[in-house]
């Protein structure tokens, strides 16, 4: 197995928890809170698509598709374009409001399509080029990959849980 191809398959894992978190879930189960506080479903996907979209979208040298396909426009949330989600307080996980969970699985699939064929290109070599001089050590592009699987990951699996409770509770 290829170095890309790894990689492509742990996003394509995201994927696959992303739909089985939302699909069949009414907009009301979408932004029911486990506790108050507490992050919803649509905030957790919302934020996991954005944070995949802002860094991958930095890591291949394009426009985020949140603004190039207008998903913002779609969304209508009341934060800047540039807003994925870090430092969100629970007034703004409230706001995270969608109409249903296509749009949701939508945006999560174009970007998740965008980062797969970028990833596809992407050999070993490349993996070491460094993307972040901010930090000691300077960061990777293999890192910064990792790093937002790890993200994307736990952002899902807390989603699926949170369904988990509100499927309970209906």
């Amino acid at each position: 197995m290829k170095l890309a191809e790894v990689v492509a398959d742990g996003f394509g894992r995201v994927q696959e928890v992303v739909h089985a978190a939302v699909e069949g879930l009414s907009a009301d189960q979408l932004i029911a809170s486990p506790a108050p506080g507490a992050n919803t479903i649509a905030w957790l996907v919302w934020h996991l698509a954005r944070v995949q979209d802002d860094h991958v979208a930095d890591l291949m040298g394009t426009e985020q598709l949140w603004t190039a396909q207008d998903w913002d426009g779609r969304f209508g949330l009341p934060f800047p374009a540039s807003d994925i989600g870090y430092g969100h307080r629970p007034e703004d996980v409230d706001a995270v409001r969608v109409g249903s969970a296509d749009l949701l699985t939508g945006y999560y699939d174009a970007v998740h399509e965008a980062t797969a064929a970028w990833v596809a290109g992407l050999g070993e070599a490349d993996l070491d080029r460094i993307v972040d001089e901010a930090w000691d050590p300077p960061v990777t592009l293999g890192v910064r990959l990792v790093s937002v699987l790890s993200d994307d990951l736990q952002h899902a699996g807390q989603a699926a849980y949170v369904r988990g409770l509100v499927l309970r509770d209906t």
